[in-house]
């Protein structure tokens, strides 16, 4: 092979291995350029943020107790027992209200002969904190220094226990008197037990009834088979008009 042609060989070649080294040398930079691309969009990206539960601090979201400052918004329509057969015993407007000596809750008493002199409202109750009863019980609670203004005394009365009586108090804040006939004398003597019927069961017990009692010791109003909305409201006015 001549000078010439082994010159012009050896450049070809070189070329051929510098056009490789640059191919190569493009193509990691190119990787490279990629790699720093992504990178800075990664960090240029805006970082999703995850929201992370809270805990309530202690006693947030807990319902205070109702103060009994505000009128009581109307109840929801549940099913109530029918009345079928009312007490023997028929107390009439105008007679000498039945004495009684009852316990009540704190552990002590209560008798007719505590408010002589004193107009006194009996409000009789099926049982304590059931959703009628506790909302009855919480108006009279509610009410209570305008019948006191009104001369008037009120006392609450059912077949419950003393101790549920006191349960039944002190969950709703009440301050009228409780007091306990589980064996039903009073209830009787008022005219408030009798025969009920509910989803085709027939049974004895409370018919919900309020007793007004002047400061001579007679009835002056009877209310029987009581609607809680806006009762206590008109027995107050009632008072106020003795």
């Amino acid at each position: 092979m001549s000078k010439k042609t082994r010159k012009k060989s050896s450049n070809t070649t070189g070329k051929r291995v510098a056009t490789k080294v640059a191919r190569a040398a493009s193509a990691s930079t190119g990787k490279s350029a990629t790699k720093t691309r992504t990178a800075v969009a990664k960090k240029a990206a805006p970082k999703k943020t995850t929201k992370k539960a809270t805990t309530p601090k202690a006693g947030a979201g807990v319902q205070q107790k109702a103060s009994h400052k505000a009128a009581s918004k109307p109840l929801k329509r549940e099913p109530a027992a029918t009345v079928t057969k009312s007490s023997a015993v028929t107390l009439a407007e105008g007679a000498a209200a039945p004495g009684f000596n009852l316990p009540r809750d704190g552990g002590s008493s209560v008798s007719l002969k505590d408010f002589g002199g004193k107009k006194l409202v009996l409000f009789f109750y099926p049982r304590a904190d059931t959703p009628g009863c506790t909302r009855e019980a919480i108006d009279f609670t509610r009410l209570k220094s305008e019948f006191a203004a009104a001369g008037a005394e009120v006392v609450g009365i059912s077949a419950d226990t003393v101790k549920a009586q006191e349960s039944f108090r002190n969950k709703h804040q009440l301050s009228v008197p409780l007091a306990s006939d589980p064996a039903h004398e009073m209830l009787e003597a008022y005219g408030a037990w009798g025969e009920k019927s509910m989803y085709g069961r027939t049974f004895m017990g409370i018919i919900r009834t309020t007793v007004l009692v002047d400061s001579s010791g007679k009835v002056a109003r009877i209310w029987r088979h009581v609607k809680v909305d806006g009762h206590a409201e008109a027995v107050l006015e009632a008072a106020r008009a003795l």
